[in-house]
């Protein structure tokens, strides 16, 4: 698999990336540019090194360009990463503490792939009520999901830029993007 062409106009390797807007913001910028080149759903994520703010990877919906229904966006952030680490934890031997940043609440699949992907802490923009009123399904997922992340040790934080990446669900809305799985 590989990151769709338009990635590194986009997406700026070596900046260091500090506030959580900041990181936000390129997760919905990753989103944004998805719908906007027409290469997969309204969902992008960054992870990035917690403390130092480096990016280590993005990840952007790509269930419909690969015709595989795992390849959403934090999915497929989650294995960009892992790869670059050379790891299939982010929590694993030396490595630093990983954060999830993504565009909209992970939906049962993702949320429960978090927890074995190393990441420490997860920020979301958008919520499940969000894309639920374009029709995407987000599968079960509960208090209790968060929860049991919670008592794991992983931070969750809801609603970061909320209001702009509601603006790319409703942009994937208005040009009458695929819902996969609605």
């Amino acid at each position: 698999m590989e990151y769709p062409d338009w990635v590194d106009s986009v997406v700026d390797w070596r900046r260091t990336y500090r506030t959580d807007s900041e990181r936000m913001s390129l997760a919905i910028a990753v989103s944004r540019e998805n719908v906007e080149r027409g290469t997969g759903g309204p969902f992008g994520a960054a992870i990035f090194d917690q403390a130092s703010g480096k990016l280590v990877s993005v990840g952007m919906n790509s269930v419909v360009r690969y015709n595989n229904c795992a390849l959403h966006a934090e999915m497929v952030a989650f294995m960009f990463a892992q790869h670059r680490v050379g790891s299939f934890s982010l929590s694993s031997g030396t490595l630093p503490p990983h954060e999830l940043f993504t565009s909209c609440e992970p939906c049962a699949m993702c949320l429960g792939a978090t927890l074995w992907s190393g990441v420490r802490r997860v920020v979301y923009g958008a919520a499940r009520e969000d894309a639920s009123r374009l029709k995407f399904e987000e599968g079960p997922v509960f208090p209790e999901s968060y929860k049991y992340l919670e008592d794991r040790g992983i931070v969750i934080e809801r609603n970061v830029l909320r209001n702009e990446a509601r603006e790319v669900l409703e942009l994937y809305r208005s040009r009458g993007g695929t819902v996969y799985n609605g």
